[in-house]
């Protein structure tokens, strides 16, 4: 039977719980949209976009002004190209209301920091506004496989900053935290980058939009986390396809206040 090619998604999918790995990756029952995915799907189309707007028109006076305008134009956009969706989430208008205000104010505060960068660039290093934001561009939404691992992952950006390379996934989140499921996603992009080209990156993290940026250092340790993870979840998928090799984990992750899992009326793991 052939490796199953696995992402930072799925490993975690399957360490959360077995079952909803089995649901989600063999069975391949659909699972629903909710305002989260779709609000960071926005975001992160917000992000990519920033640095390709035009950038020849600044001057040290208006460009914090200018990238706060960009922004704001970006996202204004994005949200009518993703109305559609939106619209099926059978949201109130209230709630809309709140969740672009909230998408802004995350865009604005990563806007903010950007420019403080924009700043200690051109001042340390004497450089144009149009030479630190290039400086600063990164290379975005790269996908990386490795037939070795049969992994693959979609990395947010890739900062060359001098002499480092830096690798950033952008998150949503309301909680300012590294989690084991980020450490071992970070491991994992970290993995495919060493294999691809040969040398570790020297920081990987999470741009909290809410937040700021938080990062790890990048060493043997973190690359052999990504190989442990891997390999184990690789040995029970490659064998296992009956849904009763793939035990429930039963937690507050199934059902909460405001939601419950995506399989939880298959899964029925309160017996309902």
């Amino acid at each position: 039977m052939p490796t199953r090619l696995q992402s930072p998604s799925s490993v975690n999918t399957f360490k959360q719980c077995k079952r909803k790995y089995f649901y989600q990756y063999i069975e391949k029952l659909p699972t629903l949209p909710n305002i989260h995915q779709v609000r960071g799907n926005i975001a992160h189309s917000c992000l990519e976009d920033f640095f390709d707007i035009s950038i020849e028109h600044w001057t040290p006076e208006n460009y914090a002004f200018e990238c706060k305008t960009a922004m704001q134009r970006l996202l204004l956009n994005q949200w009518g190209k993703y109305k559609e969706r939106l619209t099926g989430l059978d949201l109130s208008q209230d709630q809309v209301r709140f969740y672009f205000e909230e998408t802004m104010l995350m865009l604005m505060n990563w806007v903010t920091q950007f420019v403080d960068r924009i700043s200690v660039r051109t001042n340390r290093l004497s450089c144009s506004i149009q030479d630190a934001f290039m400086q600063l561009t990164p290379v975005r939404e790269q996908e990386y496989k490795s037939d070795n691992y049969s992994v693959r992952g979609f990395i947010d950006a890739i900062e060359h900053l001098d002499d480092e390379i830096h690798i950033v996934d952008y998150k949503t989140n309301s909680r300012f935290d590294f989690k084991d499921s980020i450490r071992l996603q970070l491991a994992i992009y970290s993995l495919l980058y060493f294999e691809k080209h040969g040398v570790m990156p020297a920081k990987v993290g999470i741009d909290f939009l809410r937040h700021k940026k938080k990062m790890i250092n990048v060493d043997e340790e973190l690359l052999t986390l990504a190989k442990r993870e891997l390999e184990l979840v690789h040995a029970h998928t490659g064998l296992c396809e009956h849904i009763t090799e793939y035990p429930r984990t039963i937690t507050g992750l199934c059902k909460w206040k405001t939601g419950q899992c995506d399989f939880y009326a298959h899964c029925k793991p309160h017996g309902k």
